[in-house]
């Protein structure tokens, strides 16, 4: 697997979410789905607009909480 960062929106495109994963495909599967409870179901947040790939989930991790924390 390798570790990701990816950003959804909803249709309006006025609701973002910024999320982490090692598997992107099936990640973003499960969003299209509505298999994932929480924000991006109450939001209907499903399309990908933005992703990155990484070697290390540590990288990911560190880039995701940049990403937050210059939406802030």
């Amino acid at each position: 697997m390798q570790p990701a960062i990816y950003i959804l929106c909803n249709r309006h495109r006025n609701v973002l979410y910024t999320g982490v994963t090692s598997n992107l495909t099936k990640r973003i599967y499960e969003h299209k789905k509505k298999l994932i409870p929480g924000f991006t179901l109450k939001y209907n947040v499903d399309q990908l607009v933005y992703y990155e790939l990484f070697e290390m989930m540590s990288d990911a991790i560190y880039r995701e909480k940049m990403i937050k924390k210059s939406l802030e």
